[in-house]
């Protein structure tokens, strides 16, 4: 904060870009010895905005991590519970399988690589480790209670939530600092952490057939038919600029006093 004197220097007060509060003293710049600014109270060093291994991520094989994904839905209106630990896995398999999509049997594995599910993102884990990321977790269940319910499985898919391509601010970090004393001076240790963020987005749909549900919407289907021809004739007899010759089409005009006789013999 340029400065002429402590006047200009308000005691406590917090510029929009510095990283602590003025003194209320002005004194020679350390960046440019020509000129004058605010003293500032606050943590030294100040915090530099690099990575420590500029372009290279720092826990690089922390793809091999794997995490494990419990989840459990309940469809009350039919009082079915499930968990995406199918009852049908072996407890051995169960500890040595990992998610593979294309296997028909471990794509129901709840232990997923990092790497498989930043890779499934369509996004490069060695890249991506760098400055971190937001991924959304999507488990989602499509049961027909009709069939067995062994068949009530879920689905998984990923999607990165954050820009890859952001120019300020690219990625997820967050800060954290632990704070002691060494000979009566308050330290700190300010550390800027980068990683993975997930979140886990569960949906769910089921159905069981019902025939009152069936006969409902074809009762409400034929109703629905002979509405839409009454909508049909007055379009066409009343709106239409042909309506007089779709009306000749649609109705025959008796003409001729015999069309009003009673037969005598039947009188």
């Amino acid at each position: 904060m340029p400065c002429e004197s402590d006047a200009n220097c308000t005691v406590g007060k917090s510029t929009p870009n510095g990283n602590g509060v003025m003194t209320g003293t002005c004194i020679q710049a350390d960046v440019d010895e020509t000129q004058k600014a605010c003293e500032i109270k606050a943590w030294c060093p100040v915090e530099k905005d690099k990575t420590p291994l500029e372009n290279e991520a720092l826990l690089r094989d922390s793809k091999y991590f794997t995490v494990l994904i419990k989840n459990n839905i309940e469809f009350p209106l039919f009082g079915v519970k499930r968990r995406n630990i199918l009852e049908s896995l072996d407890p051995d398999f169960l500890q040595k399988c990992q998610y593979n999509r294309a296997n028909e049997t471990e794509k129901f594995c709840p232990v997923f690589r990092l790497e498989t599910i930043v890779t499934a993102t369509g996004n490069d884990y060695d890249e991506m480790a760098i400055k971190g990321g937001v991924i959304d977790v999507i488990i989602n269940w499509d049961c027909n209670l009709d069939h067995d319910i062994s068949q009530c499985v879920p689905a998984y898919d990923f999607r990165r939530l954050d820009d890859p391509n952001a120019l300020i601010a690219k990625g997820y970090n967050f800060r954290y600092a632990h704070y002691y004393s060494i000979n009566g001076t308050e330290t700190r240790d300010l550390f800027k952490s980068y990683g993975l963020r997930f979140f886990i987005s569960v949906t769910g749909r089921a159905g069981k057939f019902n025939i009152i549900p069936l006969a409902t919407n074809i009762g409400a289907g034929l109703a629905l038919l002979a509405i839409a021809t009454i909508c049909c004739d007055i379009i066409v007899l009343y709106v239409l600029k042909k309506r007089d010759f779709y009306s000749d089409k649609k109705y025959l005009t008796v003409r001729g006093d015999d069309a009003f006789l009673i037969d005598e013999d039947e009188s």
